[in-house]
């Protein structure tokens, strides 16, 4: 009998450890030959720990499994919810990324290669660079972690620029409130990272990358660490990726827990072992990063995507999502809401779609008040603004941002004030202390938004010119993404403002 627990993060916090070792001795009880495969996350949180059984018609899932009901899965029971891969939330999606997240397990070389692993790094090896660079132009890939730059300008900048030495780094520095998508690729397919980081390496003329990772996923770093042997053993990594003659190692980095480590100078300056402060640009790391040699520097998504663009073609890939963002996105569902998780999906989808129907409304069962999209430092989008399709352009005109798709939901208890305050306090708090504007503007914020709840409504004025000028004067995006949530809540939500005031009155 042959089953399946994740070994996510998520899953081992809500019990899949303890389940794993009830099915053990259930089987052992039973007499029943037990094969336990420890895979990632579907990305379906509400069910965790799900447990797969494979059946000749197919996974067979059973979740959320406890300890105690363990005789579930070899008896079957109320906790049976059917074919996995016929679920409702799995059905709908467009998995490319996360197509094997969940599936296989982990750090099975053989696995990865079964679903269809080194595929797009055969393919690339038998490209010339400018075909490469061509390729990942033409697919549209934007980053993923924040900023949505095109990955194809990024890379031939580099692969462009003179140096002996040039590098590739993966920031998997994942900071923001409501994400978790890196840590599911890193902990559930993470071959898939380094496959796209080796093609990476061999088009710009890299022989050395670096994954950055957050010191506050264990898992994850160990799953990695493990990984880079697998890797480095099935040829993949070392002297001659796959017989190539090409050289790409890499090794893992873990950070000191820094909120601005997620911005790529400060990450570079942390990886050498500096103080993790914004540096000012340019120079651009493409041209002088990482020890000042040229340096890719690439979100764990983006790099992840990178095979499934070389082994389907740039146009497959492109064919998905809608204006200048192109393919799929991993939405990011938390906070408020019936059912949390990943679901990957084309662009274009609507707020309302997402909410409403994937996350099935509020978890309390009271309305929908406003969703914060891409983070702390993303805007908060009243109802109003559901239709709004998701993409970069969209979201920028509405005056928001995709960021890194994280989506948190809140019901009408939310009190947006006091929201607009902690991202002028989580500012102050997370700011490395390079430049004025952050520095001294997010303190300031708290103070102003503290005289507007008071009752002072000549601050409100006030405060709007202290968004403009860090959002104008910001080094990084710490201090220039801080008033998309304070200027969205005041602009959307002006009654929370405006009630504290007739209060004191």
């Amino acid at each position: 009998m042959k089953v399946y627990v994740p070994l996510d993060a998520a899953a081992r916090a809500l019990g899949a450890d303890e389940v794993v070792a009830a099915l053990q001795a259930e089987a052992m009880r039973r007499g029943v030959a037990l094969d336990v495969v420890r895979n990632g996350s579907r990305g379906m949180v509400w069910l965790e720990p799900l447990v797969e059984v494979e059946t000749p018609a197919g996974r067979m899932g059973f979740g959320p499994m406890e300890a105690a009901s363990v005789a579930q899965v070899f008896d079957g029971g109320p906790l049976a919810i059917g074919l996995v891969e016929d679920l409702p939330w799995m059905k709908a999606q467009t998995r490319l990324t996360f197509a094997r997240c969940g599936v296989i397990d982990p750090l099975s070389v053989e696995d990865y290669r079964a679903h269809g692993g080194f595929a797009g790094l055969a393919r690339a090896l038998a490209m010339s660079v400018e075909e490469r660079l061509a390729e990942v132009t033409a697919s549209g890939l934007r980053g993923r972690g924040g900023a949505g730059f095109p990955t194809g300008i990024k890379w031939r900048t580099v692969a462009g620029a003179v140096a002996d030495r040039k590098y590739i780094v993966c920031n998997a520095d994942e900071g923001d409130s409501g994400t978790f998508a890196d840590r599911m690729i890193m902990e559930g397919d993470p071959l898939s990272l380094i496959e796209g980081m080796v093609i990476a390496g061999i088009t710009v003329g890299a022989t050395h990358g670096f994954v950055y990772l957050r010191s506050e996923y264990p898992d994850a770093i160990a799953v990695m660490n493990l990984a880079v042997l697998a890797a480095r053993a099935a040829g993949m990594l070392g002297a001659s990726v796959m017989g190539s003659g090409i050289a790409f190692d890499m090794e893992i980095r873990v950070g000191a827990g820094a909120y601005v480590c997620g911005e790529e100078t400060s990450l570079l300056n942390s990886l050498e072992g500096k103080r993790g402060v914004v540096r000012a640009k340019p120079p651009l790391p493409a041209l002088e990063g990482f020890m000042g040699k040229p340096t890719v520097v690439n979100n764990v998504i983006s790099l992840a995507t990178i095979p499934v663009i070389f082994e389907r073609g740039a146009a497959a890939y492109a064919a998905h999502g809608i204006g200048r963002s192109r393919g799929t996105i991993p939405l990011q569902i938390a906070g408020n809401v019936a059912r949390g998780g990943l679901f990957e999906a084309a662009f274009g989808m609507s707020l309302g779609e997402i909410v409403d129907d994937l996350a099935g409304g509020t978890a309390t069962g009271r309305p929908v008040k406003a969703v914060q999209v891409g983070g702390p430092l993303g805007a908060y989008f009243p109802r109003m603004l559901f239709d709004v399709p998701f993409g970069y352009e969209e979201y920028a005109g509405q005056g928001g941002l995709i960021g890194h798709a994280g989506i948190v939901v809140f019901d009408e208890s939310a009190d947006m004030l006091a929201q607009a305050r902690f991202a002028m306090e989580f500012c102050a708090i997370e700011s490395c202390g390079k430049c004025t504007p952050c520095r001294i503007g997010a303190v300031r914020g708290a103070e102003t938004i503290d005289r507007i709840a008071r009752g002072d409504a000549s601050a409100i004025p006030l405060l709007h010119d202290l968004c403009d000028t860090m959002k104008a004067g910001s080094l990084c995006a710490l201090g220039g993404f801080t008033p998309y949530p304070v200027l969205s809540a005041l602009t959307h939500f002006p009654d929370d403002f405006a009630r504290v005031k007739e209060a004191a009155e």
